[in-house]
Parts: structure tokens; C-alpha cells; sequence
């Protein structure tokens, strides 16, 4: 089975803001390939952290040496006029699948629903580029933005929950994320899962909500992955949670929702 994880960070500089993230100046490609190999994780899709202002170059050049392993969804300042010219030609830079925005700073927080990001919308759907997006707080619009502009393929980032939540109040706004599940045109990260729960592994807890989301995305829009840089537990707990401990899985969903799932949506062919 192909274990591809959906998100990870490297770094070369700059501390992580959120202190759940290891509080290390350097996490490179070496590093994460290295950790991969113990865990078992076949490949992974790079998300260039904001606390590193050289980030994107970074993980172009690792997926550039790294093609079967090492795939990117990067990102630009929304809101500067120049970033709509990259566009068009954004994902011909190595490794380059899509987009990925999560509005960390407090001038960003408002941009999904003052305006800021109206013209990114029709130019990525156009272009054929995917959007991820840290969307806790603003789960609704993802839903009109996905009834309005079909195709476009949406990813909503760790479960729709916010940073730094825990057990039921993680999962208050649930129903707002499984009515997401009626547009063909979003996906689910299954993303930094054992950060939502208080309990040791396998974090038994959250296993009603995760089957909630599996029973309305199904396994071919529910993508498993960690943000290991920041989870409670080891990268092999991370998947054995998903691969042993959710028996309503069947042997295909666990195919599916381990890799292929994420692989197929973002256009990546299946490493070899």
C-alpha cells in the first residue's frame, strides 16, 4: 500500500510561531526523507511554512531532486497585484501540484471574506491548479466557492478544525465541514489528527468523528496525512491509527484514503 502523507514542513531558518511545532531552526530535506524512510512513508506533499521567508524555493529544489517523493503545495502573498501573474505558469516549477493558504496573521484572517481573494477563484480554476486552505473559521464560504466556481478542486486543511482545540470542542462546528460533502469538488485533509485529541494513542475519541467524515466524503476525498512537525506521537502511530485501529475500513478504503486518494486529486502519478 502506498503511504503518501498530505502534508509536511521543511525549513532552513525561522522558528515555527505555534509552539506544538518542534522549536528548531532546521528541519531539511535530509531530515524529512530520513524520517520517512524509518516510518515507511513512501512520499509527501511539502507545504512551505511562512516562518521561513526562503520556503518555497526550498521545496522546489527538494521535489526537483526528489520527483517520486517530494511534491509541493506552495503559496504567494495574495494579496499583491503581482501575484496573479504567477498563475499561469505556477505549476511548471518542479514538484509544483497546487496551492495552500492559512491565514496565520491577523491582517489574512479577514481575506476569505472581505474580497482579497475574489480574483484567485476563477484564475485558479482556469489554470487548473488546486486550493488548499486552513478554513476552520470560515468553513461556509468554502462551500460557495466550490457551488460557484465546479471546477475548481478544493482541499480543507486537518479536519476543518482549528489550531490548538481538543476532543468535542475540536469538532463543534462538525456539521459545517460534512455539508461540504455534497460538492464533488472538496476533499478532506485527515491531517494532524492526534493534535485533536487529550487521550494517548489511538486516540479513541476522535474515531466517531472520523468515521463521520468517511461516511460523507468517502475514502476517495478523505486524505490521510500528519504536519509531523508539530503532532503528539511517532509519524509510524500516526498512520497505524488509521491503518489498525479503524476497523470500519475496508482494505480499499485504507488504499485509497492512505495515498492514492490525494495522489489522484492533486494529478500527482503515483510514485514509484
Amino acid at each position: 500500500m502506498l503511504i503518501v502523507d498530505a502534508q509536511v514542513h521543511i525549513w532552513e531558518q525561522g522558528l515555527p510561531g505555534n509552539p506544538a511545532h518542534r522549536q528548531i531552526t532546521r528541519f531539511s530535506q535530509d531530515d524529512l526523507l530520513q524520517e520517512m524512510d524509518e516510518a515507511g512513508v513512501d512520499a509527501a506533499v511539502i507545504h512551505p511554512p511562512g516562518w521561513d521567508p526562503n520556503s518555497n524555493a526550498l521545496a522546489v529544489e527538494a521535489a526537483r531532486q526528489h520527483p517520486n517523493r517530494l511534491s509541493i503545495l506552495g503559496n504567494f502573498p495574495l494579496d499583491r497585484p503581482e501575484s496573479r501573474d504567477l498563475i499561469d505558469t505556477w505549476q511548471q516549477q518542479p514538484g509544483m501540484l497546487g496551492l495552500r493558504f492559512t491565514f496565520l496573521q491577523p491582517p489574512q484572517r479577514t481575506w476569505p471574506t472581505d474580497g482579497t481573494m475574489d480574483w484567485l477563484w476563477p484564475a485558479a480554476e482556469r489554470a487548473g491548479i488546486p486550493v488548499a486552505l486552513a478554513a476552520a473559521h470560515f468553513i461556509p464560504v468554502v462551500g460557495q466557492v466550490a457551488e460557484r466556481y465546479t471546477g475548481l478542486k478544493l482541499i480543507v486543511d486537518h479536519l476543518g478544525r482549528a489550531s490548538g482545540t481538543k476532543d468535542a470542542t475540536a469538532f463543534e462546528n462538525l456539521s459545517e465541514l460534512l455539508a461540504l460533502a455534497k460538492y464533488p469538488n472538496v476533499a478532506i485533509k485527515a491531517t494532524g489528527a492526534p493534535s485533536y485529541s487529550s487521550e494517548p494513542y489511538p486516540y479513541r475519541n476522535l474515531h466517531p468523528y472520523l468515521r463521520q467524515i468517511y461516511d460523507a466524503f468517502g475514502p476517495e476525498r478523505m486524505f490521510w496525512g500528519t504536519d509531523i512537525t508539530r503532532m503528539p506521537c511517532s509519524w509510524k502511530q500516526c498512520i497505524t491509527m488509521f491503518t489498525e485501529e479503524l476497523p470500519w475500513l475496508s482494505d480499499a478504503d485504507r488504499e485509497w484514503i492512505m495515498g492514492r486518494a490525494l495522489c489522484t486529486w492533486l494529478n500527482w502519478p503515483l510514485p514509484a
